[in-house]
């Protein structure tokens, strides 16, 4: 039944991807090894290949499950495999320093185009090649690309640039949307939606404005996805990923698909749904949308009580998601215009300027001086402060005295010797103090620069480049994340371990050093 109740769900979401992913492959066995933890990482099982058909797999397990002796690990290890791509290990060289290192990383973590994926395999095939974070991370992920992009660009490699931004156009015409990542168990999300500035970067990468027209069609039906079902809306009312606000005005959030656990996080998900007074379908909703955000876990989903089973994702308006979506509909406006259509190009702008007043209106929070998120069931906003509040600033819906209170918000309340916090909250979830990401650096770095804050972004972009490269040369890895407070201990919390490779730490990285020597000059 949850089989057809999932390919009912990907149905109903325009996913015309009909792949299933390793639940409806292997039911009862998948649920077994996920629960009985024979991998410490759920991720693990979900991205192994059968070495048989799952049927056989299948046949094989109900013959000796319930044989004296019969050991799980012993018989997952017998019917399936990591593809020999996602064993290797690579060593870098230090003494080559961080550029040659950064370099040399773009091809280790390159994966080659694929007409078709592995048989029964979770991995969704892709056109052309791509560039993967790295770590237990196999696979694309989507707005992890952007950032990687930027150093792409930075290093010449436009043509990586443009596969993947066709890559991103090929999903959205084949699924409907940008998953989260090319595999099967992501299909019911997306993330936060930076299609438009790959675009954007690709068009400056190549000097041809007539890129935004070309992709057009893509955004088009990327911007249908995130309004979906709005027309239907009364004030106060949501529906999938789309938001009535009280005054009328149509703004987006966090959604996905599924009410189950996630797959690759089975495990973490079924004992955290014991703690939980919600209905399990709502908490599950809840959680998978805060993985839709790409902010998985922080109390910033968390409510008052700050705890993983209070998680309220799909109540918020969040600031960030709004100001990406804000982005879209200008880009759509400007590629209309290359297109020479006045009249769409006049409608998104419209559609923009009406977004951006309501971020104003629904997420400026003048007390505190900082963008926050807004609780629709609460009609409020929301009290915690995050790094979510750059958006506004990065993407120019601040006004000039806004963007100052925010600035000394920024350096009063997340200001650190390593770069800046996530949120100033510490709660063991990876996406909050001490912790600190390289997205929201770049960000807040690009924001401050808008509104000429150089010196506050010139302190941001040193001390978290400075710490970047440290660590590298200590360890000889760039890193997931970073601890940015305590600057000699390594960043925590989360489901996994600490990742290394990785795409947009490099991506970044390259970015701001590269600004840093321009501005030196």
């Amino acid at each position: 039944m949850k089989n057809v109740l999932l390919c009912f769900l990907l149905l109903a979401t325009g996913v015309a991807y009909a792949q299933p992913s390793p639940r409806q492959l292997y039911p009862g066995l998948f649920e077994a090894v996920q629960l009985g933890r024979v991998y410490p990482d759920n991720k693990t099982f979900v991205d192994l290949l059968p070495i048989v058909p799952p049927a056989e797999v299948m046949s094989a397990y109900q013959r000796e499950k319930d044989q004296p002796g019969f050991d799980l690990k012993a018989f997952t290890q017998r019917y399936f495999a990591l593809p020999a791509e996602d064993t290797a290990t690579y060593h870098s060289n230090v003494a080559a320093g961080i550029r040659a290192h950064l370099d040399t990383l773009w091809t280790v973590l390159r994966r080659p185009a694929r007409v078709t994926a592995p048989p029964y395999s979770s991995l969704v095939a892709l056109p052309k090649s791509y560039v993967v974070p790295g770590g237990r991370f196999r696979e694309v992920y989507y707005w992890d690309s952007y950032f990687t992009m930027l150093g792409l660009q930075e290093a010449g490699r436009t043509q990586q640039v443009r596969d993947m931004v066709d890559n991103f156009a090929y999903l959205i015409d084949q699924v409907g949307f940008i998953p989260n990542g090319n595999r099967t168990y992501y299909l019911t999300r997306s993330q936060p939606p930076f299609f438009a500035q790959m675009v954007q970067l690709l068009a400056q990468a190549e000097g041809t404005p007539a890129t935004l027209a070309h992709y057009r069609p893509q955004l088009e039906k990327e911007y249908a996805y995130w309004m979906a079902g709005a027309d239907s809306l009364q004030p106060g009312q949501a529906t999938r990923r789309v938001v009535r606000m009280p005054k009328g005005e149509l703004l987006n959030r966090y959604w996905d698909s599924s009410d189950q656990p996630r797959e690759e996080s089975y495990a973490e998900d079924v004992a955290a749904g014991k703690l939980t007074r919600q209905p399990l379908p709502e908490f599950y909703r809840n959680v998978r949308a805060a993985a839709a955000s790409g902010w998985d876990f922080s109390t910033r989903w968390f409510g008052p009580a700050n705890t993983m089973a209070t998680i309220e994702t799909t109540n918020l308006v969040p600031v960030d998601l709004n100001c990406l979506v804000l982005v879209l509909e200008q880009t759509l406006a400007r590629a209309y215009q290359q297109e020479g259509n006045k009249a769409q190009a006049a409608l998104y702008q419209q559609k923009a300027k009406s977004r951006a007043k309501a971020i104003q209106r629904y997420c400026w929070d003048r007390q505190a001086g900082w963008y926050v998120d807004y609780d629709l069931p609460e009609r409020r906003r929301a009290s915690i402060h995050t790094l979510a509040g750059v958006f506004p600033l990065a993407y120019g819906v601040a006004t000039k005295g806004q963007a100052s209170k925010a600035a000394r918000r920024l350096e009063s309340e997340f200001l650190r010797d390593g770069g800046l916090l996530t949120t100033s909250n510490e709660s063991g979830q990876q996406w909050d103090a001490p912790n600190a990401w390289a997205p929201l650096q770049y960000l807040a770095v690009q924001g401050l620069r808008r509104y000429q804050h150089h010196a506050l972004a010139d302190t941001v972009a040193h001390r978290w480049t400075s710490l970047n490269v440290r660590v590298f040369r200590e360890t000889g890895k760039l890193l997931e994340k970073y601890n940015v407070e305590d600057i000699h201990k390594t960043a925590g919390g989360g489901e996994y371990p600490l990742q290394d490779g990785f795409g947009w730490t490099n991506g970044v990285l390259l970015k701001l050093l590269n600004e840093q020597k321009q501005r030196q000059k």
